[in-house]
């Protein structure tokens, strides 16, 4: 099994394999958006964390691109999974989420991503075959699925988003096992290669713009539970689709937040959430870590 990096090594292997550009080590380009969240009743039955109790709670969230390249084009499949991140200006302090548009994880640990990512840059043109990388897909057959069956969203509106780790919500000594989904009011619509290479290079973040000028744009936020066996600490794992979902609240984007300032300056923490709940995966101990160092790079 591959040695777990430290947080700094993380971001470094980043850097290393989408070039260091003075931003975000992924999801470099994005757009930031503002709205509200309304929490659903059901959801004090999971937690009693203040957020769902909340009346209208303010949100700043980012739309994103795969990869740490701030000028990758929406339209190529190397900018998918997306990504979708949102901060709950919460009672008693943020609450964020961090989620992106694929079911799963290509590695079960931190280890073998980041073997993964510097098996990427010496896989090029030219490489000796079989590649690194080909060598590590072969090995891990649910990398090779991760990379190969991404679907491009038609607007980052009209993609679901999930959660890569487990989390643990405890009330009154009981405990459940949660993953994260977001779906979209405005139902699930994909493009097939031909339709993604088709369009602009920057159209997904044309696109949110337009929404947003007509209208708001929400998506429900899911708990999905966890059943006896399924696997808590390997978020390659995706759980069963018949597992049951517990609508936490809606989320509600109303505009675009177009300063480049705020961005740089916007930080969300995977791990960042109130007493009440835990990360259940060890994996988000190196990635909470890992953001704010690439946070500081970027300043």
């Amino acid at each position: 099994m591959a040695a777990e990096p430290t947080p700094q090594q993380m971001v470094d292997t980043l850097h290393t394999t989408f070039g260091d550009h003075h931003s975000r080590a992924v999801h470099a380009k994005g757009t930031i958006v503002e709205g509200s969240f309304t929490a659903n009743p059901a959801a004090r039955s999971l937690s009693a964390v203040a957020l769902f109790s909340a009346a209208k709670v303010p949100v700043t969230a980012r739309f994103s691109d795969f990869t740490g390249i701030p000028t990758i084009p929406d339209n190529v499949g190397d900018a998918n999974p997306r990504g979708f991140a949102v901060k709950f200006k919460a009672p008693g302090g943020d609450f964020d989420i961090v989620t992106h548009s694929f079911n799963g994880f290509p590695t079960k640990t931190s280890g073998e991503f980041r073997e993964l990512l510097l098996a990427i840059p010496v896989s090029g043109e030219g490489a000796v075959k079989p590649t690194a990388l080909e060598k590590f897909l072969a090995a891990h057959p649910i990398a090779k699925t991760f990379l190969t069956t991404q679907k491009s969203p038609e607007s980052f509106a009209t993609s679901a988003y999930f959660g890569v780790n487990a989390f643990k919500y405890t009330k009154a000594g009981s405990a459940s096992f949660v993953r994260y989904r977001l779906v979209p009011a405005a139902g699930e619509h994909y493009l097939d290669a031909a339709a993604l290479a088709a369009k602009s290079a920057n159209f997904l973040q044309d696109d949110i713009v337009q929404r947003l000028a007509k209208g708001p744009v929400s998506f429900d936020w899911f708990a999905q539970i966890a059943a006896k066996g399924d696997a808590i600490d390997d978020p390659s794992v995706a759980w069963p689709g018949g597992r049951k979902l517990v609508k936490l609240g809606t989320i509600t984007l109303t505009k675009v937040v177009a300063d480049t300032g705020t961005d740089h300056q916007l930080l969300f923490l995977p791990a960042n959430m109130p007493d009440g709940i835990e990360a259940a995966d060890p994996m988000l101990g190196i990635r909470n870590n890992a953001y704010p160092i690439s946070f500081s790079h970027r300043q």
